[in-house]
């Protein structure tokens, strides 16, 4: 039969939307904030790349068939999340391997400036070395353009998990400690730390970024998008 298991990397945020999560899951809190009892308690460094590692190394023996990783407050980026996962516990979706989370496929290149300088909580407006993260994690170069899901929230599979060794990861959780702005350069490229291309075949090809559903609130309404940037 199997597992599912839910990760939240928790800051503070109210966390009262587990209770509509499917009884299919097990749940595990990673608290960061300090302030609630029913969390594991980490260190608040490496934003969620650190929690989700911690998880991973932690648990390497003993992984969900499926995990769902996913933030504090998840809706910014995953306003449907509690029917992914319902779908998913029902057998309606499936998951694959790995399959990101959100509403929009974006990308940003090696340097972070399309996205990350312009990031509204980088105020300093400094760049993304995700050249030097890629060299320091893999001993790669890295490629012109990261394309990703935002917001650091997917599914994964173990056994995908476990193609790479535990002192790999151990190697990443490391990272999140030292290297600058590792957070945001995991959230760029979870994918490949997974050794999978994230992006679905159906929208390879299509001009990013891809909107998968209309979001009212953004202003971003069928109308408004061009017809190769949909995905749904």
């Amino acid at each position: 039969m199997e597992q599912l298991e839910l990760v939240v990397a928790r800051y503070r945020e109210d966390l009262k939307w587990l209770r509509r999560v499917p009884p299919q899951y097990s749940q595990t809190v990673y608290d960061k904030g300090g302030d609630w009892r029913g969390g594991i308690p980490l260190a608040n460094v490496g934003y969620e790349a650190n929690t989700y590692l911690h998880h991973i190394i932690t648990r390497y023996d003993s992984l969900a068939t499926k995990t769902v990783f996913v933030q504090g407050r998840p809706f910014d980026h995953v306003p449907d999340l509690h029917r992914r996962l319902k779908r998913l516990a029902l057998g309606e979706e499936d998951g694959g391997v790995f399959r990101w989370l959100g509403f929009v496929v974006d990308f940003d290149d090696a340097l972070g400036k399309r996205l990350f300088r312009s990031w509204s909580k980088n105020e300093d407006g400094r760049l993304l070395d995700l050249q030097g993260f890629c060299q320091a994690l893999w001993a790669e170069e890295a490629a012109e353009r990261f394309v990703f899901y935002p917001g650091a929230q997917f599914i994964v599979s173990a056994d995908q998990i476990r193609r790479q060794p535990r002192q790999f990861y151990e190697r990443a959780l490391e990272l999140t400690h030292s290297f600058p702005d590792a957070g945001h350069c995991f959230e760029r490229c979870w994918d490949r730390v997974f050794g999978v291309n994230g992006l679905p075949e159906s929208l390879r090809g299509k001009e990013l970024p891809i909107y998968l559903r209309p979001i009212r609130r953004l202003g971003i309404t069928w109308d408004s998008i061009p017809e190769d940037q949909r995905g749904w």
